[in-house]
């Protein structure tokens, strides 16, 4: 009787609120019907791997030179693959194969292997992780929105043309209403189609930089650049820019932190872990070739002059349309990016408060909006307020630090060594019972302790060039 008179009232009202509870309970959820495959699970992984990092690579080859920047994008997708290898095992357990108990997330994870301190710390690190990613996505769309505005003008007026759009606020504040709207996506499970459209702009944008370098170099007729890369005045200067350097190409690569949500999303036949590594290869195999192309081409088409960000920076001005498009892919691929990093924080956020009060009707009604001629939309109300308040703390902060390559150095350098680093290796050593002084044991201590010293030299010197961006 109460679904007939719903479905009397939905013909009556054409937009409707109606209550229905959120099956948030941990066992119902385990139940959800699992659809994903390997080319999902490659479609999350590229939309969370290719992303403003790689803007910024171009200007990373200048740094380091034409030996050392592009051996670091390798070693550092080297390293990024070795983590993912780790974390794959994480995903059951005890036994990664057929263990019983999985872990829905990568906190979820440090818990059951490590322990609740280990997860109280690791929490930490994921919230702070998660919010510069957000800050990190605001800045560069912010960039983009402005850059096409620029664009225009300069082919309409002229390359001298005082074409500034200096108020970036404006656009900042812009997409933190669309990703406003976008957070209400309740899960992981409901974002394949944004990622599939993530994924793609995300191949556009990287292969426009690198054919719009290309044609450069062409153009100038030489390969610019060297082996020492950009000169500087003092050794100093020098070291804060390789710094800042090794931030961000940290910065581009990782994608630990969401890699046990993907794997969660996969069919359980053939196993996860299967699929998952299958996935892993391919994907981190793409976007390093992307990676290389872009910083390679970049460099060698400006040499020293890299601009920081390949496709804001003006180092091209025509065709204006062509850059134009690829900025719109860019904000597209962003506005995407910005929810797969997004949905572990909220699931985690939700999942405390809602273990706090399973019998609050507030905050475990689900409501159906069904709007006329579009689809049906599900509110929830602590999702509202919550994922609301998160989006404005991180407009807030990329309004106050609009710094695109001292901020993206920083968010590498931030959390690089403790998630990707440090925890899959403890929990590999956990899952696997790895003996102490054994070999694997302590290779694996020497790369903990090794990338322990480039995380924190990176830091400092990322951190530096903010300050010093900031505060003159």
């Amino acid at each position: 009787m109460v679904e007939k008179t719903e479905l009397e009232w939905d013909k009556r009202i054409p937009l409707l609120l109606q209550p229905q509870m959120e099956p948030t309970s941990p066992d119902i959820q385990s139940h959800l019907k699992k659809t994903g495959n390997q080319w999902t699970a490659v479609a999350h992984i590229i939309t969370g791997v290719i992303g403003a990092g790689v803007l910024s690579l171009a200007w990373s080859v200048a740094q380091l030179g034409w030996i050392a920047g592009p051996l670091t994008m390798l070693i550092f997708a080297s390293i990024t693959f070795l983590s993912a290898s780790l974390l794959i095992n994480c995903y059951r357990y005890p036994d990664p194969d057929i263990g019983p108990s999985r872990n829905p997330s990568y906190l979820e994870s440090v818990r059951v292997i490590l322990g609740k301190k280990s997860a109280a710390v690791c929490s930490v690190f994921l919230r702070l992780n998660f919010l510069k990613l957000g800050i990190v996505y605001t800045i560069t769309s912010a960039t983009s929105m402005r850059a096409i505005l620029r664009s225009n003008c300069y082919h309409f007026k002229g390359h001298k043309a005082p074409c500034r759009y200096d108020n970036i606020t404006v656009y900042m504040v812009l997409f933190g209403l669309i990703q406003i709207v976008l957070s209400q996506i309740p899960n992981f499970q409901e974002m394949q189609w944004l990622s599939n459209i993530a994924a793609a702009m995300s191949f556009s944008y990287a292969s426009i930089g690198s054919a719009l370098s290309l044609g450069r170099v062409i153009e100038n007729g030489e390969v610019k650049g060297s082996i020492e890369g950009a000169p500087t005045n003092t050794t100093i200067e020098k070291i804060w820019l390789i710094a800042q350097a090794l931030g961000s190409i940290a910065f581009a690569f990782p994608f630990a932190i969401i890699l046990i949500e993907i794997q969660g999303t996969l069919r359980p036949h053939p196993p996860e872990k299967v699929t998952m590594k299958k996935a892993s290869t391919i994907a981190i195999c793409t976007t390093t070739f992307f990676y290389l192309c872009c910083g390679g081409f970049g460099y060698a088409a400006f040499g020293s002059s890299a601009p920081g960000n390949i496709l804001t920076g003006f180092g091209f001005y025509e065709p204006y349309w062509l850059i134009d498009f690829a900025n719109v892919c860019i904000i597209t691929h962003l506005v995407g990016a910005y929810q797969v990093f997004s949905q572990p924080l909220y699931a985690d956020l939700e999942g405390c408060i809602t273990g706090k009060y399973p019998n609050s009707s507030m905050i475990n009604s689900n409501y159906t909006l069904k709007v006329p001629i579009l689809s049906v939309f599900r509110l929830n109300l602590l999702r509202l307020i919550l994922r609301s308040a998160y989006v404005c703390l991180v407009t807030g902060v990329a309004v106050a630090f609009p710094y695109f390559n001292q901020v993206v150095g920083v968010a590498g350098g931030l959390n690089f060594w403790p998630l990707v680093i440090f925890f899959p290796v403890e929990m590999y050593f956990v899952q696997k019972k790895t003996a102490s002084w054994t070999a694997k044991w302590i290779l694996l201590r020497l790369y903990t302790v090794v990338m322990l010293f480039v995380s924190l030299f990176s830091l400092v010197g990322s951190v530096q060039g903010l300050i010093k961006a900031r505060f003159g």
